[in-house]
């Protein structure tokens, strides 16, 4: 059989019939995937709304500066919540970011070992764990032995919660940097170790922030591991040995309470918790632009 002359091919293409086809399936798909973004989009745009909503109109300068009023009693602030809110935060970070920035390294760059795989299905199930339950471990393990509450055990309750996200992200991200920059580190002579900090890491640091902001978000309003821990305190203390506030103890107590302008406190608070992380976050992305490209 003859194949068809060139002209007689093109026809249909001409017709404008197959590519009609192809466009209007591609602009299907299009629309499918743009409304899907949009439907993950709108539950943050929701919360956002209503935490605006409510909580915007208690956002004032007495809110950051006052300590809690006595109960019952109209006014006050979260000055000391906000505070202690940023000193466990920080306990957390100080605590997971080096061991989970290492072993995310370790997993990456020698995931043959049989260690290695103990190590990746031990985060794995740590990051199952609810938070309740590493609540009461970090009870059993620093309130009990020390006799009280303390920041300190919130600190370590916070950093289990945020260490299995940041070993598991910083080993796909490091897994990610082109292994041309490992070979030309080797050969130039430099020494596994040193190709690992001084080629590896850099390149994977602005992802490896990113997933130190995504353990951060998660661990900061975290509630029950505290009750354990930090237990909270209506005074003004920064005393790692001694219970301290919390923004999610305070939302959480407020929320509950019988009282209406504790309620709207309540709402402010949750409000400046997005506020809180959402501008931690934005200055590490900044920070982390600057860092040089190997």
């Amino acid at each position: 059989m003859a194949p068809l002359p060139l002209t007689d091919r093109l026809a249909p293409l001409a017709a404008g019939g197959p590519t009609f086809a192809r466009r209007l399936r591609n602009g299907a798909v299009l629309a499918a995937c743009t409304v899907a973004a949009m439907l993950a989009v709108l539950p943050l745009t929701l919360i956002v709304w209503q935490l605006v909503e409510r909580g915007l109109p208690g956002l004032r300068p007495s809110f950051f500066l006052n300590l809690p009023a006595p109960v019952g009693e109209p006014g006050g602030g979260m000055a000391n919540a906000i505070v202690g809110t940023m000193i466990l935060l920080a306990l957390g970070t100080a605590l997971a970011l080096p061991v989970g920035v290492a072993a995310g390294l370790y997993l990456s760059e020698y995931r043959h070992d049989r260690f290695a795989d103990m190590v990746r299905y031990m985060a794995d199930i740590l990051s199952g764990v609810p938070s309740i339950v590493v609540g009461v471990a970090a009870y059993g393990l620093i309130v009990v032995p020390m006799g009280r509450f303390s920041a300190l055990a919130g600190g370590v309750a916070l950093g289990l919660l945020m260490l299995p996200t940041i070993v598991r992200a910083t080993e796909e991200i490091v897994r990610m940097v082109p292994g041309s920059y490992r070979e030309a580190a080797l050969a130039l002579g430099a020494p596994r170790w040193i190709m690992i900090m001084r080629v590896v890491l850099p390149a994977a640091a602005p992802g490896i922030a990113t997933a130190a902001m995504l353990a951060l978000a998660r661990a900061a309003g975290e509630t029950a591991p505290l009750l354990f821990t930090a237990l909270g305190n209506r005074f003004g203390s920064a005393a790692l040995d001694r219970p301290i506030a919390a923004l999610p103890l305070m939302i959480y107590d407020y929320a509950r309470a019988p009282y209406a302008d504790w309620n709207r406190q309540a709402w402010t608070g949750a409000l400046v918790l997005l506020m809180l992380v959402t501008v931690v976050s934005a200055l590490v992305r900044l920070a982390t632009r600057r860092i040089p490209r190997p």
